[in-house]
């Protein structure tokens, strides 16, 4: 089912090239739609793009709408990672990324694992890049589960298996974390991995990381997950720059920022679920880094 699935996705975005090969103003754009929601929910953006870059290739991925979305990231970053790579095909002067929330994380894991991708810029839409610790963000799922014991269904095997499991980054059971979390520690370089060089390459190859947040977000927590900022054992938020994967440079983002091609960019006044529905935030954040 996974292949037909593909194909069809596949041959719905080969005819679509073939309808609009005529307009290459701007490069194309994938977009990557969030947990828990589909391809519906990104329209605005999609929509607002073409109207101002008018003959922009819009692809607004459609896998793992609703509750597929809680599958394994692995899984998720596999097959989106394919369709990605065949849409990079059709446009061999390069397209342009945006994933917003737990899109952005799965996003810039499939950058990491497809390092032959001709992504040239990368935008980040509020997703917990160093993972997540919070309440409210737990309740969209699972209403009776609290933070200081969500470890006990996310740090296990079969907690593995749920897409928020896979980035859930406890501050007080960090040792658990390591011994069980088979996705974020492995794409922040913080495990040993044989595919660790090439998660590096695959975003010091970018144009632009653009990293947006904000502090009003109210379910990325800590808000500055999305800047790669993250708590320490006392959750005292630890500024990206003060942490090793900056000061390391495990995965680029010293290398990026040293050449000017990491932008952070914090906006107030926006809650979680404004980032995609919000024609300013489009306008003001997204169109300047879309060439």
């Amino acid at each position: 089912m996974a292949i037909m699935a593909c194909t069809g996705f596949n041959i719905f975005i080969f005819l679509l090239t073939l309808l609009n090969n005529d307009v290459n103003s701007y490069h194309a754009v994938v977009v990557i739609h969030g947990v828990l929601t589909g391809s519906d929910s990104m329209e605005l953006i999609s929509n607002r793009i073409q109207e101002m870059h008018p003959g922009t290739q819009i692809y607004n991925i459609p896998n793992f709408a609703g509750w597929s979305s809680l599958e394994s990231m692995w899984h998720q970053v596999q097959e989106i990672g394919m369709n990605i790579m065949y849409i990079s095909a059709l446009f061999p002067k390069g397209i342009n990324l945006i994933g917003y929330s737990q899109g952005g994380l799965l996003a810039r894991a499939i950058l990491q694992t497809f390092p032959n991708h001709n992504v040239r810029n990368f935008i980040s839409l509020s997703s917990p890049q160093a993972g997540q610790y919070g309440t409210r963000f737990l309740h969209l799922f699972f209403p009776d589960l609290v933070c200081k014991t969500a470890y006990e269904l996310f740090y296990s095997k079969s907690g593995q298996h749920i897409s928020v499991g896979n980035y859930w980054n406890d501050p007080h059971h960090q040792e658990l974390y390591y011994q069980y979390s088979n996705f974020l520690p492995y794409v922040n370089k913080e495990k040993n991995s044989t595919k660790m060089p090439m998660f590096k390459q695959g975003l010091t190859k970018l144009n632009r990381l653009v990293l947006v947040g904000g502090p009003d977000d109210g379910i990325i927590t800590p808000w500055q997950s999305s800047h790669f900022g993250y708590y320490d054992a006392n959750q005292t938020v630890i500024d990206m720059r003060d942490r090793s994967i900056y000061k390391d440079d495990l995965i680029g983002l010293r290398t990026l920022n040293e050449s000017e091609r990491l932008v952070l960019i914090t906006v107030s006044n926006v809650t979680h679920n404004e980032w995609h529905k919000n024609v300013s935030i489009v306008d003001n954040f997204l169109l300047p880094y879309l060439d």
